[in-house]
C-alpha cells in the first residue's frame, strides 16, 4: 500500500512539473504565486514533499487544468488533452 501511495505521489508530482514546462512556467514563477520559495517549490515537483489539496487546487488554477487531472493522467495523456483543449476548433458554420 506503501508503495502505491508513494507511486501516485510521484505520478502527481510529475504531472504537475510536465504541464508546467508545458506552459513555459518557470519553478521560480509558479512558487511566487503560492507563496512559497523555488526550493520549496522544486521540492513538490520532486516528490520530497506531500502536497496539501489547497496546494494541489492553488497549483491547478495556475496550470489552468482540473486538479483532478493532476491526479488521474499519465503526464503523456495529460499533455495531449492540454493540447486538443489549445486546439483551434474548426468553424461549422457556411
Amino acid at each position: 500500500m506503501t508503495d502505491l501511495f508513494a507511486s501516485k505521489s510521484k505520478a502527481v508530482a510529475s504531472n504537475i512539473r510536465k504541464i508546467r514546462e508545458f506552459r513555459n512556467y518557470t519553478q521560480d514563477y509558479l512558487a511566487a504565486k503560492i507563496g512559497i520559495s523555488q526550493n520549496a517549490y522544486s521540492k513538490i515537483e520532486l516528490g520530497y514533499s506531500k502536497v496539501t489539496l489547497d496546494r494541489l487546487f492553488q497549483i491547478a488554477k495556475i496550470l489552468d487544468v482540473e486538479a483532478t487531472h493532476l491526479i488521474s493522467h499519465e503526464p503523456a495523456e495529460l499533455i495531449l488533452l492540454l493540447m486538443e483543449r489549445a486546439a483551434p476548433k474548426e468553424s461549422t458554420s457556411a
